[in-house]
């Protein structure tokens, strides 16, 4: 039984302009970013980076991605999680991996750990139809999370044209088995991990030592998952090329910066107190709001990786007309 809880983008350029004087426009986007004069980069195009950033964050279109993203988010979440418990107790029959993939996502969930993730094993384990049905909805629910993250990252990268409707499928599909594969290594891992611990520490697993090792590695693969699912998105999604060394600082950044929100989030709930003003729907909307808050740093980090590419580039550029 399921519980009820009662609580035009700039145009690319085509050659390096002359100097603009300090006190030029700042520049919109992370195209016409690439196109300035790098002067000084060190200092002067940092701050107009970070710049440039703050006024990208604050355009209504970003918002307007965010709030997609985070919709079809908690869509897929639910089914994505059904999936993890599935694969474990059904096809590597592992209940160590079941126990890792409870903890895991109660790493990924900023509140109402508990009471989610025992509705997820009910579901889990209920009967075979659930689970078809979760399958279904998360291939359905994962491409609409990657359908307007492509178009976010095409605008940030410069590209005019997006893929078509069935590319931007394949390509979903892709990234979707990719994430759960990367979820997969990750259980499996702390599940061994855990095994082998416990032969060292002869089956005396109920201590303290043994709990913070276990929580230990258990966080730092959360994190390495994390990073993984980053460079994916950055990587992959965008209709263009991107060199991985372009996007993987950014990612691992992103990472560790994703965590670090999450602990500030959490203990930012009680403030917000969600369930005085929405009641019973306080769980949706504290999900919701997460969600939300994670695809703008997503769509951030972007746009940080396409602006220091497109530095690069043009700095390689003039090195390459000097010489």
């Amino acid at each position: 039984m399921i519980e009820q809880y009662s609580g035009k983008d700039a145009d690319e350029p085509t050659a390096i302009e002359e100097p603009q004087p300090k006190d030029a426009e700042p520049l919109q986007s992370a195209p016409a970013l690439a196109a300035t004069p790098l002067i000084p980069v060190r200092a002067a195009a940092t701050w107009q980076q970070i710049a440039a950033l703050g006024r990208y964050m604050t355009r209504t279109e970003v918002h307007t991605y965010a709030f997609s993203v985070a919709a079809q988010v908690i869509l897929s979440l639910f089914p994505f999680i059904v999936l993890l418990l599935t694969l474990s107790q059904r096809v590597f029959r592992s209940t160590k991996m079941v126990d890792v993939v409870s903890e895991m996502m109660s790493n990924f969930l900023p509140n109402i750990q508990d009471f989610v993730m025992r509705n997820m094993r009910a579901l889990a384990f209920a009967h075979a139809r659930v689970r078809v049905f979760s399958v279904v909805m998360l291939l359905v629910t994962a491409t609409g999370v990657f359908l307007p993250l492509e178009v976010a990252l095409n605008s940030v990268w410069g590209v005019e044209k997006n893929r078509s409707y069935l590319h931007n499928q394949i390509v979903s599909l892709g990234l979707a088995l990719g994430v759960s594969v990367l979820a997969m290594a990750s259980i499996a891992l702390s599940a061994a991990q855990r095994a082998v611990l416990a032969w060292v520490f002869f089956g005396h697993t109920d201590n303290v030592i043994f709990n913070f090792i276990g929580d230990g590695f258990l966080k730092a693969c959360a994190v390495v998952a994390s990073i993984g699912l980053f460079f994916l998105i950055y990587w992959g999604l965008p209709n263009r090329k991107i060199p991985p060394h372009a996007v993987l600082p950014t990612a691992i950044v992103m990472g560790v910066l994703w965590e670090l929100a999450k602990y500030v989030y959490i203990l930012a709930l009680p403030y917000l107190d969600f369930r005085a003003v929405y009641g019973p729907f306080a769980v949706s909307v504290g999900l919701m709001m997460w969600a939300f808050l994670s695809g703008l740093l997503l769509l951030g980090g972007a746009y940080v990786s396409a602006t220091r590419q497109g530095l690069r580039e043009a700095r390689e550029a003039d090195v390459a007309r000097e010489g």
